[in-house]
């Protein structure tokens, strides 16, 4: 259902650079804008460096005379190539200066493409790829490419621009020696040419080291307390050494190729250099070729010759950057299986706006109900997890959906909130098929709050905020004491101000719900889906959590995962899901009266008492809660 990253067998086939180049292009049109001024400025760059071996040639042929030193036209030799000089200084920096920001503006819009397309994947197509694999595409791969334009397409420009004038000049001093030069060089030109597919090769592979690379370290900074707890540091370390190991490889492979390029290129400029002068002085015996012409055209030549010897360096980085490039478009490349339906026809395969017609369609205003159609899921490469769902949901109902690990709970919340979309049927929320519903009409309108509570490395107040953009700090207090949780928010240390760390590490995983919660508050929904938020916390957050979850699903439609037979208790109405399929409907007492899935998962759960707080005391008179199964599974 949803294509993983394109293999590494796969590198065989990849685009061309036309190609490749004319994707970018349409992903990034600030890559040509101004461009031909920037070639001008180029041109003029390299004048300064070539009019040296004009003066050393007029100096030598014609201020240099049986009567001594013309020092007038020497005089008017140096005044006019320093002058020259100057302004190539100046065209120099603008056209540095132009660069930068063409590819500055260049990549920072590729970065926002590659960005955006990322969370346009559903949550199964994310899944599917590593963290640092993406991670690298928006951060390492678009900074090899800012690496190239900033250093290899000065290079590039001002090589070209300098080989160009350089060959003119040559041409007018001796096209004889001129042709010599190039019958050594045009083999040379080739070689590399045909080096340059075999280096993105190499490069490929390159990026895909450094992606495994992020990955490993990034699991291993993330995952440290369970490597601490699990006494396997070892193994971690050795498991990272191995993807150093083989992104060393990697490189060194690549490595490689650029020193034999840069070695056969050495190796022809020497060999040019020594044909040039032989010939030089013979055309001089003869008499068809002046002193300063010949002492010219070997400075001419250098100016020839050393671009093609820095060209490995720019090679190098360009087949870095091109194999980056090709990963981030790799990127893009997924489908967006989960698409916008306010997104319409496609820029360089990558969604843009509509213009006019139709835009998607907006939830009806007021509560909302659900209807699941014929509803059916599955995984790619794996069994069906929903087998022909059909569930209505009234408006302003408190649902529970229970089941074992692996029945389909989750997936049903997933689909709901249109993280997934179903493999067949049609899920409606208030009448109209979520695949027709603007993003922005549903995430206003229908909340998820997953069971982990995540949380930004931001102070509390910031997180809550992200439930409504632009909230002040009074309405984000507002939702803390409608939820009764004023009191536990007046006992942090700054308040709204606490910093919550990364992922919310400063806190308990009950008080992270906590904050979750008041988020989901102040976001206000008419649809709440809730992976339940007690389960694993400790017992007074417990009741903080079920006390607050009473407030927020009240007056509102509200799905809840339940863990726990305590929150069935509670709904309005429980389904069963059961291997895929919807089993059972009713009340609690109903359900519990009558054999069945969920009277079995009942009697079979575990029993515990769960406390009720007061003034922070403990008081046991509080009804038993019973786990339904044991725990929640990611396909579940």
């Amino acid at each position: 259902m949803t294509p993983a990253a394109p293999p590494a067998a796969s590198r065989a086939s990849q685009p061309t650079l036309t190609a490749t180049f004319r994707r970018l292009r349409a992903l990034s049109p600030e890559l040509t804008r101004g461009l031909l001024g920037t070639l001008a400025l180029a041109l003029v760059a390299t004048a300064g460096k070539v009019v040296i071996p004009v003066v050393v040639q007029q100096t030598l042929d014609r201020g240099l005379t049986d009567d001594g030193v013309d020092v007038g036209l020497v005089a008017v030799a140096v005044g006019a190539a320093s002058a020259v000089i100057v302004l190539t200084t100046f065209a120099t920096y603008r056209m540095n200066l132009r660069l930068y920001r063409l590819s500055e503006g260049t990549l920072a819009t590729l970065r926002v493409h590659a960005f955006r397309h990322i969370h346009d994947l559903s949550m199964l197509s994310q899944s599917a790829q590593r963290r640092g694999s993406l991670t690298s595409r928006v951060t390492s791969d678009v900074d090899q490419m800012s690496q190239f334009l900033q250093f290899g397409g000065v290079m590039l420009l001002v090589s070209s621009g300098q080989m160009l004038l350089a060959t003119v000049l040559m041409v007018v001093y001796s096209w004889p020696l001129t042709l010599l030069v190039y019958a050594f060089f045009v083999p040379l030109f080739v070689v590399t040419r045909l080096v340059q597919r075999r280096l993105a090769g190499r490069y490929a592979i390159v990026r895909e080291r450094v992606g495994e690379l992020l990955g490993a370290v990034s699991e291993a900074v993330v995952g440290a307390p369970v490597v601490r707890a699990y006494g396997v540091a070892e193994r971690t370390g050795r498991r990272i050494d191995r993807t150093i190991d083989r992104y060393r490889s990697a490189q060194i492979e690549a490595q490689r190729v650029v020193a034999g390029v840069f070695s056969l290129s050495e190796l022809v400029a020497a060999l040019a250099t020594a044909a040039v002068v032989s010939a030089g002085v013979a055309l001089g015996v003869a008499g068809s070729l002046s002193t300063g012409r010949l002492i010219a055209f070997l400075f001419l030549m250098t100016l020839f010759v050393m671009p093609i010897q820095s060209m490995t360096e720019v090679l190098n980085d360009a087949a870095n950057a091109l194999a980056g490039l090709r990963r981030v478009l790799d990127v893009l490349d997924l489908p967006t299986d989960v698409r916008d339906p306010a997104l319409g026809r496609t820029v360089g395969r990558l969604p843009a706006p509509r213009t006019g017609g139709a835009a998607g369609r907006d939830l009806p205003a007021g509560p909302l109900g659900v209807r699941f159609d014929g509803v059916g899921f599955a995984y790619p490469d794996g069994p069906p997890v929903l087998l022909d769902v059909d569930l209505e949901i009234a408006p302003r109902t408190r649902v529970a959906v229970v089941g074992e690990t692996g029945s389909g709970k989750t997936t049903l919340a997933k689909l709901l909130t249109r993280l997934m979309d179903p493999t067949t049927g049609t899920v409606r929320i208030g009448g109209v098929p979520l695949s027709e519903v603007r993003f922005a009409s549903l995430r206003g309108r229908v909340l998820l709050v997953p069971q982990d509570g995540f949380l930004f490395d931001l102070t509390i107040a910031d997180n809550v905020r992200y439930g409504r953009p632009g909230a002040d700090d009074t309405a984000v207090r507002a939702a803390f004491a409608a939820l009764g949780l004023a009191d536990w928010l007046a006992g942090l240390p700054a308040g709204l101000a606490t910093r919550v760390g990364e992922s919310g590490s400063r806190l308990s995983a009950g008080e992270r719900q906590l904050v979750a919660l008041a988020r989901a508050r102040l976001a206000d929904p008419d649809l709440l889906v809730l992976d339940e938020a007690t389960s694993a916390v400790d017992p007074e957050t417990e009741v903080r959590l079920a006390a607050a979850l009473a407030e927020l699903t009240r007056d509102r439609t509200s799905v809840t995962i339940a863990h726990r037979l305590s929150t069935a208790e509670a709904a309005q109405d429980v389904v069963v899901v059961d291997a895929g399929r919807i089993v059972q409907r009713g009340h609690h007492r109903e359900l519990v009266a009558v054999p069945g899935v969920y009277r079995r998962s009942a009697h079979g759960g575990r029993v515990r008492r769960a406390p009720s707080v007061r003034a922070g005391r403990t008081w046991p008179g509080r009804p038993p809660t019973v786990s339904l199964y044991t725990s929640p599974s990611p396909r579940d």
